[in-house]
């Protein structure tokens, strides 16, 4: 994500059609990532934002999400990012015997649950926001995380289980 050159697009066009802005795509120091930990038995979040997309900021981030989980295994379910993968987090991983990798096969993102908690942050944090810089999405990024985690709720992969609610007329229709 990077700040925007141009200001944001109007919401909707005179047909009735959302109108999109350009992707703004490029490479330097104002780009920023955002990197994320879903705690799927509370629902709460752990976000970082860097200023790069490597292993010493994935490791960084792997160091936030064991000072927020002191007890038990953490499974990190991730993508297969080279840094993810590299010998510098190869041996990392090592010396923090507590996180395990789960590499999710290419083309299934969906399978990961962290994956819906973006969508909501997406439209909670950056939905329509023009950022001058870094720090400002930053900013957004803490501020949206903290927000989100005060109504964190465990997250279940599947359908919702069905409503218990008692119809209370039931109309039998005879020919």
């Amino acid at each position: 994500m990077i700040p925007r050159t141009f200001p944001p697009a109007p919401g909707w066009s005179p047909d009735g059609h959302r109108i999109k802005s350009e992707v703004d795509y490029g490479r330097g120091p104002e780009k920023t990532w955002v990197y994320g930990a879903l705690r799927v038995r509370d629902g709460h979040e752990i976000t970082m934002t860097a200023s790069s997309r490597n292993s010493a900021f994935y490791q960084q981030f792997l160091q936030r999400v064991e000072g927020a989980n002191p007890a038990g295994d953490i499974y990190v379910v991730t993508d297969n990012l080279s840094s993810h993968n590299s010998l510098s987090t190869r041996t990392w991983l090592e010396d923090h015997p507590r996180i395990r990798h789960v590499f999710i096969p290419v083309g299934a993102c969906w399978l990961n649950l962290q994956e819906g908690w973006w969508r909501i942050f997406r439209k909670a944090a950056l939905a329509g926001q023009s950022f001058a810089g870094p720090p400002e999405i930053d900013q957004a990024t803490r501020l949206a995380t903290a927000q989100l985690n005060t109504r964190a709720r465990p997250w279940v992969w599947g359908r919702p289980t069905p409503s218990t609610r008692v119809l209370r007329r039931r109309y039998v229709y005879s020919i």
